[in-house]
């Protein structure tokens, strides 16, 4: 309707019964709608409801090895990474380190370096592996379309 000033907008939704809403209070002049303020809230209120209704919820899950894993345990724990994976979940492996264990980090390296290949057709690398106290750990995350469940 254009650029009016507060008194003749105000004076022009009470003509109208409807309210004078303030929509961008940061745009010079400050955009202002004369609508049904009960109206607005509810639709906002659908709107909001909505987005969060198609927002997608990563869950991150946590796998554990010691630098000794046997092959079945790690095929096991493999498995239920792919799980993860296909749920659309994040997945951190571990690799934990007790006691004399801190001099064969290369082989906690080797274990995340095999963990990553069986997966790396449906996943990629979030972040790569770090030591953390007496932990290396990654943390890989689903590839885009790879998914059996989408949010």
């Amino acid at each position: 309707m254009g650029v009016f000033l507060i008194k003749d907008a105000i004076r022009l939704a009470k003509e109208r019964t409807l309210d004078l809403v303030e929509i961008a209070p940061k745009a010079t002049p400050p955009v202002c709608k004369i609508i049904d303020f009960g109206k607005y809230k509810y639709e906002q209120q659908k709107k909001d409801k909505t987005q969060k209704k198609n927002q997608v919820v990563s869950i991150l899950k946590e796998i554990r090895f010691h630098p000794n894993t046997d092959t079945h345990d790690f095929d096991f724990k493999t498995k239920h990474a792919i799980n993860f994976i296909e749920d659309g979940n994040k997945v951190k492996a571990s690799v934990m380190f007790k006691g004399r264990e801190m001099a064969y980090t290369q082989k906690g390296e080797e274990l995340l370096k095999k963990f990553v290949e069986r997966l790396e057709d449906i996943a990629k690398v979030e972040s790569e592996a770090k030591m953390e106290g007496r932990n290396m750990s990654l943390i890989m995350v689903p590839s885009k379309g790879k998914s059996k469940k989408t949010k």
